[in-house]
Protein backbone atom coordinates (compact mmCIF):
# COMPACT_ATOMS: atom_id res chain seq x y z
CA UNK A 1 0.00 0.00 0.00
CA UNK A 2 1.38 3.36 -0.81
CA UNK A 3 0.77 6.75 0.19
CA UNK A 4 -0.39 9.60 -2.02
CA UNK A 5 2.02 12.53 -1.48
CA UNK A 6 -0.57 15.86 -2.68
CA UNK A 7 -2.12 15.49 0.93
CA UNK A 8 1.10 15.67 2.55
CA UNK A 9 2.35 18.46 0.46
CA UNK A 10 -0.92 20.39 0.84
CA UNK A 11 -0.57 20.22 4.49
CA UNK A 12 3.31 21.40 4.28
CA UNK A 13 2.87 24.24 1.89
CA UNK A 14 -0.22 25.44 4.67
CA UNK A 15 2.47 25.12 7.07
CA UNK A 16 4.93 27.21 6.09
CA UNK A 17 6.54 29.47 8.37
CA UNK A 18 5.74 33.38 7.61
CA UNK A 19 8.51 35.46 9.90
CA UNK A 20 6.97 38.91 11.45
CA UNK A 21 9.07 41.21 9.93
CA UNK A 22 9.07 43.76 12.62
CA UNK A 23 9.53 41.31 15.51
CA UNK A 24 12.46 39.82 13.44
CA UNK A 25 13.48 43.56 13.42
CA UNK A 26 13.34 44.31 17.00
CA UNK A 27 14.83 41.30 17.74
CA UNK A 28 17.77 41.84 15.64
CA UNK A 29 18.06 45.79 16.89
CA UNK A 30 18.25 44.54 20.42
CA UNK A 31 20.67 41.75 20.05
CA UNK A 32 23.37 44.21 17.67
CA UNK A 33 22.27 47.28 20.25
CA UNK A 34 23.21 45.18 23.22
CA UNK A 35 26.46 43.72 22.22
CA UNK A 36 27.67 47.23 21.30
CA UNK A 37 26.66 48.51 24.59
CA UNK A 38 28.33 45.39 26.26
CA UNK A 39 31.20 45.76 23.66
CA UNK A 40 31.64 49.23 24.38
CA UNK A 41 31.51 49.29 28.26
CA UNK A 42 33.58 45.98 28.36
CA UNK A 43 36.54 48.17 26.93
CA UNK A 44 35.77 51.24 29.50
CA UNK A 45 35.67 49.56 32.72
CA UNK A 46 39.06 47.48 31.43
CA UNK A 47 40.72 50.65 31.13
CA UNK A 48 44.09 51.26 30.34
CA UNK A 49 46.20 53.71 28.57
CA UNK A 50 44.24 54.00 25.33
CA UNK A 51 41.09 52.61 25.41
CA UNK A 52 39.77 50.71 22.69
CA UNK A 53 41.34 51.99 19.41
CA UNK A 54 39.59 49.50 16.58
CA UNK A 55 36.07 50.25 18.61
CA UNK A 56 36.80 54.29 18.66
CA UNK A 57 37.06 53.60 14.28
CA UNK A 58 33.05 53.20 14.63
CA UNK A 59 33.01 56.72 15.72
CA UNK A 60 34.12 57.64 11.59
CA UNK A 61 29.89 56.25 11.02
CA UNK A 62 28.18 56.56 13.98
CA UNK A 63 28.10 60.02 15.08
CA UNK A 64 28.68 60.89 18.35
CA UNK A 65 30.09 57.68 19.25
CA UNK A 66 32.93 57.01 21.53
CA UNK A 67 34.28 54.57 23.33
CA UNK A 68 32.84 56.05 26.95
CA UNK A 69 29.63 55.12 28.99
CA UNK A 70 28.15 58.22 27.12
CA UNK A 71 29.13 56.64 23.78
CA UNK A 72 28.09 53.23 24.66
CA UNK A 73 24.46 54.50 24.97
CA UNK A 74 24.46 56.28 21.53
CA UNK A 75 26.04 53.39 19.79
CA UNK A 76 22.59 51.17 21.42
CA UNK A 77 20.43 53.51 19.66
CA UNK A 78 22.27 53.00 16.45
CA UNK A 79 22.51 49.14 16.86
CA UNK A 80 19.51 48.84 17.18
CA UNK A 81 18.41 51.33 14.22
CA UNK A 82 20.95 49.28 12.19
CA UNK A 83 19.86 45.48 13.62
CA UNK A 84 16.13 46.77 13.41
CA UNK A 85 16.86 47.52 9.46
CA UNK A 86 18.92 44.42 8.58
CA UNK A 87 16.49 41.98 11.00
CA UNK A 88 13.35 43.90 9.37
CA UNK A 89 14.87 43.39 5.46
CA UNK A 90 16.01 39.30 5.95
CA UNK A 91 12.51 38.92 7.10
CA UNK A 92 10.69 40.34 4.42
CA UNK A 93 13.19 38.98 1.81
CA UNK A 94 12.27 35.77 2.94
CA UNK A 95 8.51 36.00 2.94
CA UNK A 96 8.82 37.45 -0.27
CA UNK A 97 10.88 34.48 -1.70
CA UNK A 98 8.53 31.66 0.63
CA UNK A 99 5.46 33.62 -1.61
CA UNK A 100 7.01 33.45 -4.96
CA UNK A 101 8.05 29.77 -4.39
CA UNK A 102 4.15 29.22 -3.38
CA UNK A 103 3.19 30.57 -6.50
CA UNK A 104 5.07 29.45 -8.62
CA UNK A 105 4.86 25.54 -7.68
CA UNK A 106 2.12 23.88 -8.58
CA UNK A 107 0.11 21.30 -6.14
CA UNK A 108 1.72 18.02 -5.51
CA UNK A 109 4.71 18.80 -7.47
CA UNK A 110 7.79 18.28 -5.46
CA UNK A 111 11.09 20.76 -5.18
Amino acid sequence: MTLDPAPLDRVMRARVVRFNARLGGIAAGLVSGLALFLATNWLVLKGGRVVGPHLSLLGQFLIGYQVTFAGSLVGLGYGFVVGYVVGYSVARIYNWVAARRDRAAPLGEAQ
